[in-house]
């Protein structure tokens, strides 16, 4: 099982800071019929590590993966957190 961190903020919060690893798809993709091809390869029970600002977009984001199967989502509410909780993993 492998894991994806996906920051869903807009492409020049991503630019600005971010946490290391993630992928920067903005919610507007996911708005689209299909997903976004950066999920190609993202079987439907690996871990998708989701975070904005203030965990909105995320959350959102979050609802749209489970209306399509995909069952492991945590919503990281924002980078800081993201950053304790992997740190916490080690």
């Amino acid at each position: 099982m492998k894991q994806i961190i996906i920051d869903t903020r807009e492409p020049f919060e991503f630019a600005a800071s971010h946490v290391k690893g993630a992928v920067n798809i903005p919610p507007m993709e996911f708005m689209k019929p299909t997903l976004p091809k950066k999920l190609a390869d993202i079987e439907k029970d690996d871990e998708i590590v989701l975070y904005c600002r203030s965990g909105a977009r995320s959350n959102t984001v979050g609802h749209i993966l489970r209306q399509h199967g995909f069952t492991n989502i945590v919503n990281g509410i924002n980078e800081n957190h993201v950053k304790k909780l992997l740190a916490a993993r080690g």
